[in-house]
């Protein structure tokens, strides 16, 4: 049964729709869903495939998709709100606001490290309980006792779930609500946006089901860092924190979205923070976030990256075309989100067959080069 596709594509993105559909054809994509937004306006939107593995749900506009580290975007965004609100500085210390995280040679770790993945606490290195992940507060104590396993500051090293523990409890101390609620109130359904961080209940009827990669990330030379953040039995909660892990507020990696959804979000943040006619962060902000705190080979992944303060930047990999303002995030499996302030473009890829790539998924690229190649 072949793949039907949905949604529109004007005539100038046509080499757009036949990448898309091409994936499709090469047995890519089992469901995938495609979206751009130009100076604040839905220019694209393809969607096609099947939402389960038997093919027998279509993958349509109200398809909610797992995005994993995507999620790390609106994190980053939430936190900016913060420091644009004058509530929290990237150049404060995180005991300023956390007391207890200042243990065992972290009192000089600030937030704006912290939030790039800085601080040295990758993951767990001495064995744990994987459901203890469902424990929030459990989590958050053991980071703040761990020693960091690098100086804090002197390198990168991607933090894939820990991190939103972390960005998560500085939120949480300064705002009072968490990282998913406070989306949700002030972003999520004002703007009427399809993006949630922990699965809200009523819409497990529009969940893509995951169809799992083949093979595993290739993570170059393994360390301990990785071994902690990735490859540990007990590194992720994934399918070990009980039936409920589905529900829980990590905003490192437990996001669902549509790709409009996303698309906008970024979108805004391309179009000098605005949003369907609202601010949701100014441009000093968008700026501030966005600019590079962390250079050269990552610790973790096997890649040398550029971190702003809780996003990717663009350069020097290119996973979303050839912007060099452009920012966002990669999630496991294949799904990105990414803003574009130079051409004031956002973007967004969600699908429901997972790749392996770590990042800069080849379905995804292929699409976005189409794109601006359009433009």
């Amino acid at each position: 049964m072949s793949a039907e596709i949905t949604g529109f594509a004007p005539a100038r993105f046509a080499t757009v729709r036949d990448a898309f559909a091409a994936s499709f054809a090469a047995g890519e994509e089992l469901g995938a869903r495609f979206t751009l937004v130009e100076d604040g306006e839905v220019v694209l939107d393809l969607m096609g495939g099947w939402a389960d593995r038997a093919r027998s749900r279509p993958f349509g506009a109200d398809t909610l998709t797992a995005v994993f580290s995507v999620t790390k975007a609106v994190a980053a965004l939430m936190i900016a709100r913060l420091a644009d609100a004058g509530r929290l500085d990237y150049d404060q210390p995180v005991a300023d606001v956390w007391p207890g995280f200042g243990q065992a040679g972290k009192a000089g770790v600030t937030v704006g490290q912290a939030i790039s993945h800085q601080a040295g606490l990758p993951g767990f290195p001495e064995p744990m309980d994987p459901a203890l992940w469902a424990d929030w507060d459990a989590i958050c104590a053991k980071l703040a006792a761990m020693p960091p396993m690098w100086p804090p500051g002197s390198a990168s090293g991607y933090h894939p779930v820990t991190v939103g523990y972390i960005v998560g409890e500085i939120f949480r101390r300064v705002d009072g609500r968490t990282i998913g609620r406070a989306f949700r109130e002030d972003i999520g359904e004002p703007y009427g946006l399809d993006l949630w961080i922990g699965l809200p209940d009523g819409v497990e009827g529009r969940l893509a089901e995951l169809q799992r990669p083949g093979a595993l990330p290739e993570f170059g030379e393994i360390n301990d860092a990785t071994r902690a953040a990735f490859l540990a039995p007990w590194s992720s909660a994934a399918g070990k924190a009980g039936a409920d892990y589905r529900r829980m507020e990590v905003p490192s990696t437990n996001g669902y979205a549509t790709a409009e959804a996303l698309a906008k979000l970024m979108g805004g943040l391309a179009a000098d923070g605005w949003l369907d006619g609202g601010e949701i962060l100014s441009p000093a902000l968008i700026a501030e976030m966005a600019r590079e705190r962390i250079a050269g080979q990552d610790l973790v992944l096997p890649f040398v990256m550029s971190w702003g303060a809780g996003v990717m930047r663009n350069a020097p990999n290119f996973p979303w075309g050839p912007g060099t303002q452009t920012f966002g995030h990669s999630g496991w499996g294949g799904a990105c989100a990414f803003a574009d302030p130079g051409r004031r473009l956002g973007g967004a890829y969600v699908m429901n067959r997972q790749g392996a790539a770590l990042m800069g998924d080849t379905r995804p690229k292929r699409l976005i080069e189409a794109a601006y190649a359009a433009l």
